[in-house]
């Protein structure tokens, strides 16, 4: 029997190819195949940075690199867990297809990820389907990345909590429903519907915003939420017009 391939899940955090950690830079000059899930349209750009990344840490070349459309997930169905199900179970039938036909044995195949590949991605949770199908065989190994929060706190020069005070990271869609129990401090992801205008009007809040962070497109917007709040709605209308896209945080604090 010959030697294993491995799969290694590599965060490559929010953008700044010098954010890239000096684990995850050997991880990439170790690989033999990157997997790229390229989104349609406009947000190919992101396969475009995955690239940059790969030019800036693997200059000598000598990999492969394989894509495949990811698939669209339906966002207007009415229940959200079961689309994400079956939006998981179909980007595992497309990566187990790309595994099998690319990856041989003793080869090292990578996925390149956003930030860091343990929070509110689902490529970990794929790549372990298509193991447990048992078609391909392989290890896997995930590597960290500074993820796109720790960016954005980064930049805005903040940290996620006051003085022995607790944090939670969210969802719009969680945040939208009503403010947590027991924190003053929420970061907030994957928010399309703008879930902090809820706020507005409620005293002693303040919002550390970004978008593309750590891109050359990073914007940051930061103040009292209700002084803030529709300027931020309208320049993340604008910039998602302009790009087709948009990926953005933020850290919504009560003091």
């Amino acid at each position: 029997m010959g030697e294993r391939a491995r799969i290694d899940v590599v965060g490559i955090g929010a953008g700044d190819p010098g954010d890239v950690t000096v684990n995850a830079v050997a991880a990439l000059r170790g690989a033999d195949v990157f997997f790229f899930l390229d989104k349609p349209g406009e947000a190919r750009e992101l396969s475009d940075l995955r690239e940059a990344v790969l030019a800036a840490h693997v200059p000598d070349g000598g990999y492969r690199v394989v894509r495949a459309e990811d698939p669209p997930r339906d966002r207007a169905a009415a229940g959200y867990a079961d689309a994400v199900v079956d939006w998981r179970t179909r980007r595992a039938d497309v990566c187990e297809r790309m595994i099998a036909e690319n990856l041989g044995p003793g080869e090292v195949g990578a996925f390149l990820v956003w930030g860091d590949p343990a929070l509110y991605d689902s490529i970990i949770a794929v790549v372990e389907d298509v193991a447990g199908r048992g078609t391909v065989g392989f290890d896997t190994r995930v590597l960290p990345g500074i993820s796109s929060i720790s960016a954005l706190a980064a930049r805005h020069g903040v940290t996620f909590n006051q003085v022995a005070g607790a944090v939670q990271i969210t969802t719009g869609r969680r945040l939208a429903a009503g403010w947590p129990d027991g924190v003053d401090d929420v970061v907030v992801m994957l928010d399309a519907g703008n879930a902090y205008l809820r706020y507005v009007d409620e005293p002693g809040l303040t919002i550390h915003w970004g978008a593309y962070v750590g891109t050359a497109d990073e914007i940051l917007v930061s103040g009292p939420l209700g002084a803030v709040a529709e300027h931020i709605r309208e320049t993340r209308d604008k910039a998602r017009a302009a790009k087709g896209w948009i990926m953005d945080s933020y850290l919504l604090r009560r003091t």
